[in-house]
């Protein structure tokens, strides 16, 4: 199966076991939609690879999580709009699970909480006991230990995505975000982030600030 057809199969699965015993459309033209969003032409990092990745380190997390599946769906809506030169992609991506999700079956409760997810995505910060919440926000920043080369094509893509902002103002304003990643207490939440992902990720974080103010 092509990625596209692997990915539209996790779409379904995900939505049917949190579905439940609700009836609903087919889940597959859902899919297509989503797709279609992540690969828009503005997108060079927040693509179709960066959901699989994600949706591949909640598999990695689904342990910690309480609802793993609502997990899976937030992933699936955390970038699905994305405008580098806008300011409110998580809360249109979490209004757009909003209208999307009751339409295609999706309990309203397990609505609300997708979109709360959504909305972490802004701070990546949840609150003690968010199991689920920590598991989506430890996937979503996964890469930030990635291998050196990985890490590298990563920090390029996210340049490519602010092509419009000149150099001077780009290395300004990501030094800020990687001193604000570094001041965290803890960037990873769940056991095995903290274990795995946490000193890898603060030495690319630091080496990347390194280059840029260097």
């Amino acid at each position: 199966m092509t990625d596209a057809q692997t990915l539209r199969i996790r779409w379904q699965d995900a939505l049917l076991a949190a579905r439940g015993t609700a009836s609903g459309p087919d889940p597959l033209p859902y899919a297509d939609n989503l797709l279609e969003r992540w690969a828009e032409p503005q997108r060079r990092y927040h693509t179709v690879a960066h959901l699989a990745q994600v949706l591949d380190q909640v598999d990695t997390l689904a342990a910690h999580a309480t609802a793993p599946d609502l997990v899976r769906l937030a992933v699936w809506f955390h970038d699905a709009v994305y405008r580098p030169d806008r300011s409110e992609n998580e809360e249109r991506s979490a209004a757009l699970a909003e209208r999307a999700l009751p339409e295609a079956g999706l309990p309203d409760a397990s609505t609300a909480e997708v979109a709360r997810l959504v909305r972490l995505t802004v701070t990546h910060d949840p609150a003690p006991g968010d199991t689920d919440g920590e598991v989506l926000c430890d996937a979503d920043l996964a890469i930030l230990a990635s291998g050196p080369k990985e890490y590298a094509a990563y920090a390029a893509q996210v340049r490519e995505e602010y092509g419009f902002v000149p150099d001077e103002l780009f290395r300004t304003g990501r030094a800020d975000v990687l001193r604000q990643l570094l001041g965290l207490p803890r960037l990873f939440r769940t056991p095995h982030g903290a274990a795995e992902w946490e000193s890898r990720a603060r030495q690319n974080l630091t080496t990347e600030l390194e280059l840029l103010t260097g």
